[in-house]
């Protein structure tokens, strides 16, 4: 039975911007379809831009927070998991400390008096996103925060942790704290590839990570690119999802578990030098809403499972579902109770 605290996440809480625009506005500020990207000075006027739409939705997200979000809303267990990462002292981090309580989610978060809440823009084309993301305090979060006593029982509390690569860019200190923290104490860590810039320009940082991860999820895309990255020769997301799976480890109480999605084609899972994988459950196009959030809602529901302790199948299983449920609404959002079993 999962308890009270058993999963931990840390990341970039972003209050999303979401809206749907046409090709016109992806190529006024050079947006790629389906990719996601730090803003630059080019990008920070769309922000108002979207906020001006009659169709625009706030909702509070950021990859890892929205993860979070989602095995708490599986589980149904009050504070079964908890949240860090920094806001801003403002309107939007108010609206995100709301949200995040709304969801069940305990959460610490750092508040920095200088820099506003980060912000996402979700730029929503044909059901296909695409995701700029302007950090502002989410990149403010200190490693301090992390050791202040009252957090660090967070850390001590849990069994299970989460990180999005994304957090690599702010506070690469604090992952490998947890990590250490989570090898030492025969603790399950688990991290995201994320984004392919991810995979490039902070190569040195992921690799310092993984050794500690057991459980590294992933894109096709993202997948690929690591390959590239570290000078394997194929694009074979099986290939590579085994040799992922077989980088060395700090420790060898876990073996590592790569789990790669590949959006309606089916889920590679590697481990042991093996492949399985899993068909995902088929939406016809017009249920489509919006593939926003998708890749966090298919980890929060494969993580919801590995707290309990249930087998992989069942965690590919309940991302599946969480991912399926999620496309078919604006953002990462779902309905009050969820109908997996």
């Amino acid at each position: 039975m999962a308890s009270e605290g058993i999963l931990l996440g840390m990341g970039n809480p972003l209050l999303d911007i979401s809206a749907v625009v046409d090709e016109k506005f992806l190529e006024k500020y050079d947006i790629k379809p389906n990719n996601a990207i730090l803003a630059e000075d080019k990008h920070l006027p769309m922000y108002d831009e979207l906020a001006s739409k009659n169709n625009v939705e706030y909702i509070a997200g950021g990859a890892t927070q929205n993860s979070i979000k989602v095995a708490q809303w599986l589980l149904q267990i009050p504070g079964a998991t908890s949240y860090m990462g920094c806001i801003g002292k403002d309107k939007y981090g108010e609206e995100m400390k709301k949200n995040a309580k709304q969801a069940g989610v305990n959460v610490h978060y750092y508040e920095d008096e200088t820099a506003p809440t980060g912000t996402c823009a979700v730029c929503v084309l044909g059901g296909e996103r695409s995701l700029v993301a302007n950090l502002s305090a989410a990149n403010c979060y200190k490693v301090d925060h992390l050791k202040q006593p009252e957090n660090w029982a967070l850390v001590e509390k849990a069994k299970y942790f989460y990180i999005a690569g994304f957090f690599l860019t702010v506070s690469p200190e604090s992952i490998q704290l947890v990590a250490a923290h989570a090898t030492a104490n025969n603790k399950v860590f688990s991290m995201n590839l994320s984004a392919p810039f991810i995979c490039e320009f902070f190569k040195d940082a992921q690799d310092k990570a993984l050794p500690y991860v057991d459980y590294v999820f992933g894109n096709e895309t993202e997948a690929r690119v690591f390959s590239k990255v570290h000078g394997w020769e194929t694009d074979n997301v099986e290939e590579i999802a085994i040799k992922i799976s077989q980088l060395p480890k700090a420790s060898g109480t876990h073996k590592r578990i790569t789990v790669i999605t590949q959006g309606a084609d089916p889920v590679v899972v590697a481990e042991d030098g093996n492949v399985k994988v899993f068909p995902v459950i088929l939406l016809p196009k017009e249920k489509l809403v919006d593939t926003n959030g998708a890749g966090d809602a298919f980890v929060g529901g494969f993580l919801s499972q590995l707290v309990q302790g249930k087998p992989i199948e069942d965690s590919v299983r309940a991302g599946c579902y969480a991912a399926n449920v999620i496309i078919q609404r604006s953002g990462c959002t779902y309905p009050e109770k969820p109908d997996f079993n």
